[in-house]
């Protein structure tokens, strides 16, 4: 790699400047792609001006005013032969006064509007030419930038990079001609210095061959350090644990349902990786209510009837308690010691706990992030499961793992569905087990949109339903009143069901509450003696009461389709019909009403999950699993997914063939080899 720092070209101001944007390298300089262009190739005299289309304009300032009415403006107008134009500004500085006195000749770029006086540019770049200046020769590339530094410094900088030894192939050419993709120079040369005749629409939409050339080098770059990390880990000891002949096919007998399909096929698949002598590290996901718990405690039964102990970690102490008592009443009949292990428990229930699981009587173990935590010490930890494992932390996750030797396993799960160019790219390293199917006698749950306006009926509906002995819920977006946004608070809601449903026995639960708090208003509502919750999104992950048939949802065109799916999974969990009432505020933006629209349509959390990458991109899937994955910053998983799947196609063969190219083309897009993924 070459350092900036080695350039003499470069000043100490403008690297220290290039160093903010993150840029200390030539080949993250070249890699400093436009945002988007200026057409100034050409000049359209004043009369050819199309309303609504960008352009660059030249002429003489005849006239320039400082005006108050009806707000403080700068107007000026140009004037060319065929016609005047207006240039408007609501915000400027003294040189911008000076430059546009009347007599200046001056080049103006800005989107043509409809102003007073005809015409008008609103806050246009604004240049002073000579009378026989030149235009642009190419289409002049806007990058993002930082205070203090220019455009004109940015592009400086980017051309003398372009001239360096830095735009090399570092794959064989064979790779780029089966998807006729230009060259790496070809490529960043057209993106930097597009020639007139481009399209620009195509350059702003990355759709042109060289955008793809260069997204297809990003994705191939993420693929082949996914496969590397994959290959790396199947080289880590592990305890091989024999199938399980007793403890599973006890479980199983005693359960009063039978498994679908879907879950002995995921069941199979986990128990196999588990006889292996390398660690286990298999994301298992379902929709909600699809049953991978009991899948998970299938996989505790293999790993503890071979000898070994089970952590089960759960991002909330709600969901670690169910799960706790899950595990206590199929583990207990098979005279399985259980620990508990959270963050709230009293000085001596902690002490038991860890001198239970230092010593190995403690079979499984169950808790929140408290069990990664250093006083936690395992005898001989065999199989690491994790729940929602997108909540946790690369390293949280990693200090789990390093609770073991050799290595546990690793199981983790997600109810949140992973659309598959994401499972593609950012879980390559992983192996993924789907649940897709649900288990026989859950009845649909049917969605609701509702406007705020007819609040009373679903007052009524919620005092019906309750009277006649189901159970509901009713989430709030915040917990206290915030002057930004407005919304619904609990503390409000819980206090206005009060005072509106009198006959009613109402609890309310939210995240600053204390844990005992929480468990106790959980353990009333699961025992139906509350027959109204009022909660936050707390409740979102793993809240399992059968009874509860009706869930009412505020402000839900604040939320995203993830979370909202997640949420309306708390119901339907028994025979009962149920309902999911979504009140959304009249004015809708559009992609609120397209999220509404998706939700209301759709049970399917796969559909959903996709539909919410669309709208809102990778981040809300990826969590805090992002800290330790390459980031795309060129290529979009949606437009581009025939180029994702074309780079995993040739990832494996690239690494077996090409060993030495493939470090070249992790060095140019990872910054460095050192940076392949440690999860």
């Amino acid at each position: 790699m070459t350092a900036l720092s080695t350039l003499k070209t470069f000043s100490k101001p403008l690297l220290a400047s290039l160093n903010k944007l993150g840029i200390s390298q030539l080949q993250a300089l070249l890699l400093h792609l436009p945002l988007r262009y200026i057409d100034e190739t050409h000049i359209t005299v004043v009369r050819d001006l199309r309303l609504g289309e960008a352009a660059l304009a030249e002429g003489e300032i005849v006239h320039m005013e400082v005006t108050y009415k009806p707000r403080k403006a700068l107007i000026a107008r140009l004037e060319d032969a065929s016609g005047q134009l207006t240039l408007r500004f609501l915000h400027f500085y003294p040189s911008q006064i000076a430059m546009l006195k009347e007599g200046s000749h001056l080049r103006v770029y800005g989107e043509v509007r409809h102003g007073y006086f005809g015409y008008e540019m609103v806050h246009p770049t604004c240049k002073k030419v000579g009378e026989k200046a030149e235009v642009a020769e190419t289409l002049t590339p806007v990058y993002p930038t930082v205070a203090g530094l220019t455009q004109a410094s940015l592009r400086k900088a980017i051309s003398i990079a372009l001239v360096h030894n830095g735009l090399h192939e570092t794959l064989p050419a064979s790779v780029y001609a089966k998807l006729n993709l230009p060259s790496f120079a070809a490529s960043l040369k057209a993106l930097h210095h597009p020639p007139p005749d481009a399209d620009l629409r195509a350059l702003e939409n990355k759709s042109t061959l060289e955008w793809q050339r260069l997204a297809f080098d990003e994705l191939l770059a993420q693929q082949l350090s996914m496969r590397k990390h994959y290959a790396r880990r199947r080289s880590v000891n592990a305890p091989a644990f024999a199938p399980s002949k007793k403890l599973v096919s006890s479980l199983l007998k005693s359960l009063p349902f039978a498994l679908t399909q879907a879950q002995q096929k995921v069941a199979v698949e986990i128990e196999r990786d588990l006889t292996q002598h390398h660690p286990m590290q298999r994301l298992l996901q379902g929709d909600v209510g699809s049953g991978k718990t009991i899948v998970a405690c299938m996989a505790a039964l293999q790993a503890i009837e071979n000898g070994w102990q089970v952590a089960l970690m759960a991002p909330t102490e709600i969901l670690a308690e169910q799960h706790y008592q899950k595990m206590l009443g199929w583990l207990t009949p098979l005279n399985i010691s259980i620990a508990w292990l959270t963050g709230s428990q009293t000085k001596k229930e902690r002490e038991a706990a860890l001198q239970a699981i230092a010593q190995g009587y403690a079979q499984m173990v169950v808790g929140t992030h408290a069990l990664f935590q250093e006083a936690v010490q395992f005898k001989k930890l065999g199989l690491a499961i994790i729940d929602e494992q997108h909540r946790f932390g690369v390293q949280q996750r990693l200090a789990l793992r390093k609770k073991g030797e050799p290595e546990p396993h690793q199981l983790m799960m997600s109810a949140t569905p992973i659309p598959r160019t994401l499972s593609m790219s950012y879980y390559a390293d992983l192996d993924v087990s789907v649940i897709d199917e649900l288990p026989p006698g859950r009845t649909p749950i049917v969605t609701k949109l509702v406007s705020d306006e007819r609040r009373e009926e679903i007052l009524q509906r919620v005092r019906e339903a309750c009277l006649a002995g189901s159970q509901a819920y009713w989430v709030c977006p915040l917990i206290e009143e915030s002057e930004a946004l407005q919304l619904a608070t609990a503390n409000d809601t819980y206090a206005l069901m009060l005072s509106e449903f009198p006959e009613l026995k109402i609890g309310l639960i939210h995240g600053r509450m204390k844990s005992a708090e929480k468990q106790a208003v959980m353990a009333q509502f699961s025992a139906n003696a509350l027959q109204l919750l009022v909660a936050t999104t707390v409740i979102e992950v793993g809240v399992d009461v059968p009874n509860a048939s009706l869930m009412v949802i505020e402000h839900a065109e604040r939320m995203g389709l993830s979370q909202l799916h997640q949420l309306r999974g708390r119901v339907g969990r028994g025979a009962t019909k149920s309902t999911c009432i979504l009140l959304y505020q009249n004015k809708l933006s559009e992609t609120a009403r397209a999220r509404l629209k998706v939700i209301y349509e759709s049970n399917d959390g796969f559909a959903i999950a996709q539909a919410d990458l669309n709208l809102r991109g990778p981040g809300e899937y990826l969590g805090t699993r992002q800290s330790g994955v390459p980031m795309l910053k060129i290529a979009d998983l949606n437009r581009d997914a025939d180029l994702l799947q074309a780079a995993k196609n040739c990832a494996d063969d690239l690494i077996q063939q090409y060993p030495a190219a493939v470090e070249k083309h992790l060095e140019r897009w990872l910054a460095s080899a050192a940076d392949l993924v440690k999860v």
